[in-house]
């Protein structure tokens, strides 16, 4: 399975970050070996000292594709689920400053928590999903698709030209404002709607 990711795709956070606003979605790839167990508690690496969680709405793509029209993606999944982009912010500012990939900060062991999934079909309309993440019991992040720049469908055509999409693929649809640090002992929790999706500690 490959996990594919896209960046930039909410403006405050866009804004958050002091990054430009891109004229096409931004996209990155993390290794399956960044998926953290279930169960399993996320341990903070050596590494870094400033990693930070990102929640996602994420789509499971059901059939394989190559060049897909925006109006036949919906065809192409039938599962929203919700997840963490974490990411080792400091590492990855020293990267960028140098012009360097940084998949180091974003395809670590354990950087990608994947939640539960509902049918599509269990929601009235996609493009107006309201999902959050809670630390320790409080909502630090919270965002609905109707605010991404470019919609589900529109992700699926646009990354469909350069990757094909096969059965288990995973697409991390971008985060809305509100990153911050992790630290030892904290939980994280992430909602979509009222539905719980995942919980995890922090090690």
């Amino acid at each position: 399975m490959k996990i594919i990711c896209v960046g930039r795709n909410y403006t405050a956070h866009i804004e958050e970050l002091k990054n430009e606003k891109p004229k096409d979605p931004v996209l990155f790839l993390k290794p399956d070996t960044s998926i953290l167990l279930r169960k399993q508690p996320f341990i903070i690496p050596e590494f870094s000292e400033d990693v930070q969680h990102e929640v996602e709405i994420l789509v499971k793509i059901n059939k394989m594709g190559k060049h897909i029209d925006r109006k036949f993606a919906h065809k192409y999944y039938d599962e929203i689920g919700l997840g963490i982009d974490f990411t080792a912010r400091d590492l990855q500012t020293q990267l960028k400053e140098k012009g360097l990939p940084w998949e180091k900060a974003k395809g670590f062991d354990g950087a990608t928590v994947i939640g539960d999934f509902i049918p599509k079909e269990e929601f009235k309309d996609v493009n107006n999903i309201n999902f959050s993440l809670e630390k320790n019991g409080k909502v630090v992040q919270k965002g609905n698709t109707l605010l991404m720049l470019w919609k589900i469908e529109e992700l699926i055509e646009y990354i469909s030209k350069y990757f094909t999409l096969k059965i288990g693929d995973v697409i991390f649809t971008g985060t809305p404002s509100g990153v911050a640090k992790v630290f030892p002992n904290d939980t994280l929790s992430g909602f979509i709607e009222n539905n719980e999706l995942f919980s995890i500690k922090i090690k």
